[in-house]
């Protein structure tokens, strides 16, 4: 999904959040934590799924769609988000825009390779990177095995270059126990929630006093 030139970025209410860390790293476990111990009675975090031209494993929780398939739901512009990597399609369904108009906060999946144009589509949008040491990150792709052959070096060589992500506006270790790395991303996210609510009670009252 593309913005034409000139056209503002989707200003919603709620709050977009890419999580992007190499294969391995635990982004999906850190998110369905964060999911089960997020607690509102204000608003909701909703974590969306993925369409991916591949079948889905066992700890995956993805939408499996053939090549076909997904070029049929891109032309028709329902992905809010896609991008191709390892030789697949990934797309996230438009409806986080209707999540993100309710001012609920969404919680994606996604590759470090379509964070700028992410950013360039919304305003309201934090970028989480899960940072894993290579060695841990080795012993992980290797043992959920859903990789094998090319992808499975594919995926090592990537997380080998890519280390660290500058881009990131807020940085998760997940080398440890998995119960701090949950309480670490949620722990953002609600700060996040009250600055913006900060930032637009200021808004508000700059507005009122200018008129």
């Amino acid at each position: 999904m593309r913005l034409e030139k000139g056209n503002q970025k989707k200003n919603y209410p709620g709050s977009l959040i890419l999580v992007v860390g190499n294969s391995g790293s635990g982004k999906d476990s850190i998110m369905k934590g964060v999911k089960n111990k997020f607690a509102s009675d204000k608003r909701s975090l909703y974590l969306s799924q993925r369409y991916i031209t591949r079948p889905s494993s066992n700890t995956e929780d993805n939408i499996a769609i053939s090549p076909e398939e997904f070029r049929k739901i891109s032309l028709k512009g329902m992905f809010a988000l896609e991008w191709h990597i390892y030789g697949l399609d990934y797309g996230i369904p438009i409806e986080i825009d209707d999540w993100l108009e309710k001012g609920d906060i969404v919680l994606v999946n996604v590759s470090r390779s379509i964070v700028k144009e992410a950013r360039d589509i919304y305003q309201n949008i934090k970028v989480v990177f899960v940072e894993v040491p290579f060695d841990i990150t080795l012993k992980r792709i290797k043992e959920r095995a859903r990789e094998s052959g090319e992808g499975l070096e594919m995926r090592i060589q990537r997380a080998k270059k890519n280390q660290t992500f500058p881009d990131a506006d807020f940085i998760v270790d997940n080398s440890g126990d998995l119960e701090d790395a949950i309480n670490k991303l949620l722990d953002y996210i609600l700060t996040t929630i009250q600055t913006k609510k900060k930032n637009n009670k200021t808004h508000k009252i700059l507005v009122k006093g200018s008129n």
